[in-house]
C-alpha cells in the first residue's frame, strides 16, 4: 500500500483537529446563545409581568397639610417679682363661631323685619319663651309694638318703654339705683330679661339713655340686644340694637 507524504497526512490531521474543535464551539456557542435567549425571554417576562401589576403611584396626589392656625395671639403679658424671675404669659383668641338664623322660627317672627337684624332673632325668640311671666308679657307687646305694629309713640325712650310696661298691665320694682355720673353701676349678673335699664349710651356721645334688655350678646364684653326707641319726632319705630352696658346705673323689674 502506497504510503502518503508526511506533509499531507500532517495536514489531514490538522483539518480534522480543527474540525472538531470549531464544531465544539459551536456546539458550546449555540448552548450559551440559547442559555441568553432564554435569559432575556424570562427578564421580558418579569418585565411585562411588572409592567401590568406592580401599582403606579405617580397618579395619586400628595397630601397637603396645612400649618396656618386659627387661633390668634391676643397678647403677650409678662410677669416679673422679686422673688421669681420674669414669666412671659401669652393668651389666645380662638375664631368665632358665625351666628346663624335657625331655618325654622316661631311663628310671631315671622317675616322680614327693618328693625332687628335676623341674627338676633334666636336671642329675641328665647327672651320670649323661656323668661318669667311678667317679662314676657313685657318682651312679647314690646315686639308686637315694635316689629308687627311699627307703633309710634310721642315722646322719647322713657314714654315708648312706659306705654310698654302699661299696655302688658305689670308694674315695675326698682332693683338697682344709682346716677348718671357716680353710679354705682350694675354687674351684668344683676340684670334679667325684661328689666327696663338706664345706661350710658357710649355709641352716641355718651348721653343717658334708657331701653329694655333682651339678652346677652358678649356678657363678658358687656354687649347686649336692647329694644331701643329714639323718639325726638323721628318718627321711627323702635329698633333692636346691641348696646355697650358697662355702665347701667338703674334697673326697673317687671312685676305682676
Amino acid at each position: 500500500m502506497p504510503r502518503l507524504p508526511v506533509s499531507l497526512s500532517m495536514s489531514s490531521s490538522v483539518t480534522a483537529s480543527c474540525s472538531l474543535l470549531l464544531f465544539t464551539v459551536g456546539l458550546v456557542g449555540q448552548a450559551h446563545a440559547d442559555s441568553m435567549s432564554a435569559l432575556i425571554a424570562q427578564k421580558s417576562v418579569q418585565s411585562d409581568f411588572s409592567a401590568r401589576y406592580t401599582p403606579s403611584y405617580s397618579a395619586v396626589p400628595s397630601a397637603k397639610v396645612s400649618r396656618r392656625s386659627t387661633i390668634q395671639r391676643a397678647g403677650t403679658y409678662r410677669s416679673n417679682t422679686a422673688s421669681t424671675p420674669p414669666v412671659i404669659q401669652t393668651s389666645y383668641r380662638y375664631p368665632e363661631v358665625a351666628r346663624q338664623a335657625p331655618a325654622v322660627m316661631p311663628a310671631f317672627l315671622s317675616g322680614n323685619y327693618d328693625n332687628v337684624d335676623s341674627e338676633y332673632l334666636p336671642l329675641l325668640s328665647s327672651a320670649e319663651m323661656q323668661s318669667s311671666l311678667a317679662a314676657r308679657e313685657v318682651v312679647s307687646t314690646a315686639r308686637k309694638m315694635a316689629l308687627n305694629e311699627r307703633a309710634i309713640i310721642q315722646g322719647g325712650c322713657w314714654d315708648y318703654l312706659n306705654a310698654v310696661f302699661k299696655r302688658a298691665g305689670v308694674t315695675r320694682d326698682t332693683i338697682h339705683k344709682g346716677t348718671y355720673g357716680q353710679g354705682p353701676y350694675a354687674n351684668s349678673g344683676e340684670i334679667e330679661v325684661g328689666d327696663w335699664l338706664y345706661y350710658i349710651n357710649h355709641g352716641y356721645n355718651g348721653v343717658e339713655h334708657s331701653g329694655l334688655f333682651v339678652g346677652w350678646v358678649d356678657e363678658r364684653a358687656k354687649q347686649a340686644l336692647i329694644l331701643s326707641y329714639a323718639g325726638e319726632n323721628r318718627r321711627e319705630p323702635a329698633r333692636y340694637r346691641v348696646y355697650d352696658l358697662s355702665n347701667v346705673y338703674q334697673i326697673m323689674r317687671p312685676s305682676v
